[in-house]
């Protein structure tokens, strides 16, 4: 399994002003520490950082499972995270919403699933059986925010 991140030219973009899934400009905030993980480093933006707050669609059109939400950003450039070992920001709560979605960008049924972090990787490996789906989103259990993208191996 592969922990996807944000594309860096998509965040780039992001932190010099481009606008945001609305087409409204990010909102510019300082972080206080606690619940704020950027989806490009997919770290934790520490206290007292600045940030980036906006709405974010992580599919490249609309349709109808192409679900809108906020997101946190790191407000100056870092460094591109994921790859196979476990994120930062899948490690500050408690559980997660997981869904696997086919190549066409539909939700799978039969795959949400609110999963405890520490199952996370036993979950993607048994979602991953099954071959429709694609790819999996994580996505907050209680504010359904995007995390990121996990892709096969």
């Amino acid at each position: 399994m592969q922990f996807t991140a944000l594309p860096t030219a998509t965040v780039s973009a992001l932190q010099s002003d481009a606008t945001d899934a609305y087409n409204m400009p990010c909102e510019r905030s300082i972080s206080d520490g606690a619940g704020n993980p950027c989806r490009h480093c997919l770290c934790n933006i520490p206290e007292g950082a600045p940030m980036l707050i906006l709405a974010h669609r992580p599919f490249d059109r609309h349709h109808a499972y192409a679900e809108t939400g906020p997101i946190f950003l790191c407000a100056s450039d870092c460094p591109r995270g994921g790859g196979g070992a476990m994120p930062e920001i899948l490690t500050t709560s408690p559980d997660y919403l997981l869904k696997g979605y086919c190549a066409q960008d539909r939700i799978v049924y039969g795959t949400g699933k609110i999963v405890p972090s520490a199952d996370i990787p036993t979950y993607v490996e048994a979602v991953f059986t099954d071959p429709s789906v694609a790819y999996i989103h994580v996505r907050s259990a209680r504010n359904n925010c995007y995390q990121l993208r996990i892709d096969r191996g």
